[in-house]
Formats: structure tokens, C-alpha cells, sequence
């Protein structure tokens, strides 16, 4: 019984002391581990810091320019920027497309204002004719604020440069597409009727925007008229009028062009003048189901507008080199700020997008995604 009792004694004193060690081993892995990991963290922590820090260096610009459109969310106006942004890193200079970070829409009325109290070094801005603008630019002006103004003018003020399009090229070529479906139209007349009597009026309606006084749309229309009197198409053959438009905001578009297709005398051609336009116009067509029985002429050359002329929803389109008007806007205040001067008008690219060439324009389009 004694030996028993030792042996178990002896036992358990073995047990607690491997339990002992096994305990002192355990914490000192546990230590080795934690202090591992504190050390890793704090690398980690460091190299967040040094990275953080870094990316909160702010560059320092040589300039700050603005640019001030009238709807900073569309296609057009974002593709103009993007051309800018470009054009002014090589410049050491920052654009920033005003209103895009405000929390509600503003005019661009208000949005000048903003920046001539901002004092910035430069303002680009989608103009007008209009006595509000033509005091806010001069007084841009007056306060050292060089101003281009973009894609529409203002002849009256003070401004630097106006970088633009042709609106006389674009007219010629809106009237040679009208002419183009005027032939066709003549064709299908004769065939159903064997003869040349039976030639109808072809109605085009132009869409032009209600508050807008820009004269580059009279251009427009009078070359479009001079074409089609170059192309032979007799006043019989073709009626203008101009509808106006409502573009305060997408809404009031979409609702100004279906009142066209509730009228009893629908247009056989619609030309727009916008990107905004040309969108809700072939939507329109589509609802109303007027494919092919309205020709669309359309403006600017976005994914779901060259994806129209496809699918022969809409006609042709005119495309404008967005990226060439940014950089021109750039070079104005450029030579402004290095010469003194510059040239006091830029006329940006464009080029018809129809059924003859949008396989180029989609091909283009998938090889730069």
C-alpha cells in the first residue's frame, strides 16, 4: 500500500511538472507570437502612414482655370472636358469643371459668379446672348479673369477667344443629307406614281433652343437653304420651320419633342442641334413607331446615338471633335497668359457619322474598350 500510494505520488508530481512546462512553453509562443504581430503591424502601419501622406501632397499648379457648361453630367460636355484636363497637365495647369461636386444644379450665370468671386486664373464658359452674360464676363474681364467662351458666344462682351464649330459647314452638310432624302423620296414617288407630278413637299423641322439667341443657328439654317438651292430642290420639294425647344432640363426636352409627333403634321425631317435633342427625338421616333417614316439628323457622336444610325433609327449624325475643342480652349489662355494675345477664334473638327460609315466609328469604339 505504501509503495501504491508513492508511485501515485509520484505520478502526479511528474504530471504537474510536464503541465508546467508545457504551460511556460505555450506562453512564451504566445509572446513570441504577439510580439510578432505588433511588429508586422507597426511596418504596416508605417508604410499606410508614408503611402497616406503621399497622396495627400497636393501638386502645385501654375493656374487654375473653370469650366462653366450647362449640364456637366452629358456625353459632350464631359469628352470636351476630358480634352482640357489633358491639354492643361502639360501646362502645369488644373481645370476643374465647376458644378460638378455642388450638391445642386446651378445656371451658368450663377456658376460665373462663383468663380469671378473665387478669382481664378482663367474662365471657360458655355455662353449666350444674353445682357446677364455680356456683364459678367466684362466684368471677368475687369477684374484680370481672361474668359473663352465655348461652343456658343457672346459677341458683345469683352470675351478672349471663342472656340466653336462651323456653323455654316455643318448647315451644308445637314442640307446635302436633306437633299439626300429628298432624292430618295423623289424616287419612291415616281415609282408609285409613274410620274414626276406626284412630288410632295418634304418638311423638315430644325429644333432650336428657346433661350438661346445664338446666331450660329441662323448660319446654320442659312446654309442648309443655300445647299439645297445648289442641289436643284425646287422650294416645292422642301418646307423649313424651326421648332423651339425648351432645354432647361431633360424633361422639358423629352416633353417638347413628343408634342411634335401629337401634331397632325408630322415632320419628315427633324434636325437637332444638341446631344440632348438628337436622344430624346430618336426615342420619340421609336415610341411612336415612326422608324423609317422620320428621318432624324442628329448631333454629336455618343455610344447610343452612333448605335441608332445603326440599327436605321436615326439618319446621320454630325460629330464634332470634342477633344480638339478642349485643347484649343487651353491654347487660347496659354497664349494669353504667355503673349498677351491670341487668336480670337477656334474652329473644332466635324464630321458626318451615317449609314455609309458607323461600322468604322463601332469598330473604333470596341477596340478602345
Amino acid at each position: 500500500m505504501i509503495l501504491k500510494s508513492f508511485v501515485r505520488d509520484y505520478g502526479d508530481e511528474q504530471s504537474k511538472i510536464r503541465n508546467s512546462r508545457a504551460g511556460k512553453i505555450f506562453l512564451i509562443c504566445t509572446c513570441v507570437f504577439v510580439v510578432a504581430i505588433l511588429f508586422v503591424g507597426g511596418l504596416a502601419f508605417r508604410f499606410y502612414l508614408k503611402s497616406f501622406a503621399k497622396s495627400q501632397v497636393v501638386q502645385d499648379y501654375d493656374k487654375y482655370y473653370v469650366m462653366i457648361t450647362d449640364n456637366y453630367k452629358s456625353d459632350f460636355w464631359n469628352s470636351v472636358y476630358s480634352g482640357a484636363l489633358e491639354a492643361a497637365k502639360a501646362e502645369n495647369v488644373y481645370v476643374d469643371l465647376l458644378g460638378e461636386s455642388f450638391s445642386e444644379d446651378y445656371s451658368c450665370e450663377q456658376l460665373m459668379k462663383i468663380a469671378i468671386a473665387s478669382k481664378v486664373d482663367g474662365i471657360i464658359v458655355f455662353a449666350n446672348e444674353t445682357d446677364t452674360m455680356t456683364k459678367l464676363i466684362d466684368e471677368a474681364v475687369s477684374k484680370g479673369i481672361p474668359v473663352v467662351t465655348l461652343y456658343s458666344d457672346n459677341t458683345k462682351s469683352k470675351r478672349l477667344s471663342f472656340v466653336g464649330v462651323g456653323s455654316y459647314n455643318i448647315g451644308r452638310e445637314y442640307g446635302r443629307q436633306i437633299f439626300n432624302l429628298i432624292t430618295e423620296k423623289r424616287r419612291e414617288d415616281f415609282i408609285e406614281s409613274e410620274t414626276m407630278e406626284a412630288r410632295k413637299s418634304m418638311k423638315v423641322s430644325v429644333l432650336v433652343d428657346t433661350d438661346a439667341k445664338d446666331t450660329g443657328q441662323n448660319i446654320l439654317i442659312s446654309a442648309l437653304q443655300e445647299t439645297l438651292s445648289q442641289e436643284n430642290a425646287t422650294n416645292s420639294e422642301f418646307s423649313i420651320n424651326i421648332v423651339p425647344v425648351n432645354n432647361k432640363n431633360a424633361f422639358s426636352v423629352e416633353e417638347s419633342i413628343r408634342d411634335i409627333f401629337l401634331r397632325e403634321n408630322i415632320p419628315d425631317v427633324i434636325i437637332c442641334l444638341n446631344e440632348l435633342n438628337t436622344e430624346c427625338a430618336y426615342q420619340a421616333v421609336v415610341d411612336f413607331n415612326m422608324v423609317g417614316k422620320v428621318g432624324i439628323l442628329g448631333y454629336y457622336d455618343s455610344e447610343s446615338i452612333v448605335n441608332a444610325i445603326d440599327r436605321n433609327v436615326l439618319y446621320a449624325t454630325i460629330s464634332i471633335d470634342t477633344t480638339q475643342m478642349g485643347e484649343y480652349c487651353i491654347e487660347a489662355l496659354t497664349d494669353y497668359y504667355d503673349t498677351g494675345n491670341t487668336s480670337e477664334y477656334f474652329t473644332a473638327d466635324v464630321t458626318l457619322i451615317n449609314k455609309a460609315n458607323v461600322s468604322e466609328y463601332l469598330k473604333k469604339e470596341e477596340d478602345d474598350e
